[in-house]
């Protein structure tokens, strides 16, 4: 049995940035969907708060990780005003890091970080699984720091020779393709419109927080990959439901994607049935399932968010803090 823990963690974003690798984190969120896939874990669970100017949307979910079971709750405000309004992220989170046995509140620590790598090694591992072989040709519709992570995760999992961008703000991209020349050495080429940015790619990654279709069926060529990332609630939009009606679609869990991913948008078009989609991506990794049926499939990999992500890094940096003696630690009932 483990020890006693003196005290919660405390661990800023800074502290996990410089604690979470992606690549472990990728090894980890693979493990998380190989778990869910086979059933050995606990079915996630998801909650939103509509409230004026924005919304509270909460995860949480519980995961064996070596000798010890983790639960983790993960609290977010979504205000899309805020940058403009307020001077604020979009988005800000913290995450609640739990002995899954005890209930001991182990560590609090910042979401914002950890959401971004595990939504990118989410996307790596689904394209490890679902891409054609020999894959090199990458897409990224939206070069904010989604854009920055998917670029780094899939650089871990194909050999990125080319890289096509797009972004409402021109600046972004340019801060993208910079990033890619430091750290693949390619240059990249920005694109005008979705469908030029799509056009070739054997990886297109769309990572907005757009209310309207970017990507339609005529938009992308036989045997791509397509990640719709930014679609996290109900009134956002990125993959058009003729996309997905004409492709093999596999999204991360199945009823969130239902309710309020780019697959709703296609069941409330009358296009779709649940029925339809071809697995959920931990049946594929877990093997049960498969994605891919040929090289000239269109698969679509819709990507709402798993708990199971985030218990899989949080377990990760609390951990390796643990180890490197990093955070400060407080005691909640004194």
């Amino acid at each position: 049995m483990r020890a006693m823990e003196s005290g919660t963690l405390i661990l800023t974003r800074r502290d996990v940035r410089e604690t979470l690798d992606m690549r472990e984190c990728i090894d980890a969120v693979e493990r998380a969907f190989q778990l869910h896939g086979s059933g050995q874990a606990t079915p996630p669970a998801v909650a939103s708060v509509p409230v004026s100017g924005g919304g509270f949307h909460m995860k949480a979910g519980v995961l064996p990780v070596g000798d010890r079971s983790y639960f983790v709750a993960k609290t977010n405000g979504n205000f899309p005003g805020n940058p403009e309004r307020n001077g604020l992220p979009t988005v800000q989170g913290t995450l609640v890091v739990c002995d899954g046995d005890r209930g001991i509140p182990l560590a609090v620590m910042d979401a914002n970080e950890i959401t971004a790598l595990r939504t990118a090694a989410a996307t790596a591992v689904a394209a490890k699984h679902l891409m054609r072989q020999g894959a090199t040709k990458l897409a990224i519709i939206g070069c904010g720091l989604q854009g920055h992570m998917h670029v780094q995760a899939l650089s871990q999992v194909m050999t990125v020779s080319a890289l096509t961008l797009l972004d409402t703000n021109p600046e972004s991209a340019m801060s993208l393709a910079q990033l890619a020349t430091d750290r693949l050495g390619i240059a990249a080429v920005i694109a005008a419109s979705p469908r030029e940015t799509a056009s070739g790619a054997d990886v297109c990654v769309t990572c907005t927080t757009s209310r309207e279709f970017l990507l339609h069926a005529a938009d992308v060529e036989r045997g791509t990959f397509v990640a719709g990332v930014g679609v996290d609630w109900e009134q956002k939009r990125e993959l058009a439901p003729d996309l997905l009606r004409d492709s093999r679609i596999v999204v991360d869990v199945l009823s969130q994607c239902a309710a309020f991913g780019d697959l709703h948008h296609a069941i409330e078009a009358g296009v779709l049935k649940t029925s339809d989609v071809q697995a959920e991506l931990g049946e594929v990794v877990a093997g049960r399932k498969r994605g891919r049926e040929s090289e000239d499939d269109v698969v679509v990999f819709d990507s709402t968010g798993m708990a199971l992500q985030d218990v899989a890094a949080a377990a990760l940096v609390y951990e390796r803090a643990v180890a490197a003696g990093r955070g400060m630690r407080v005691t909640f009932n004194d």
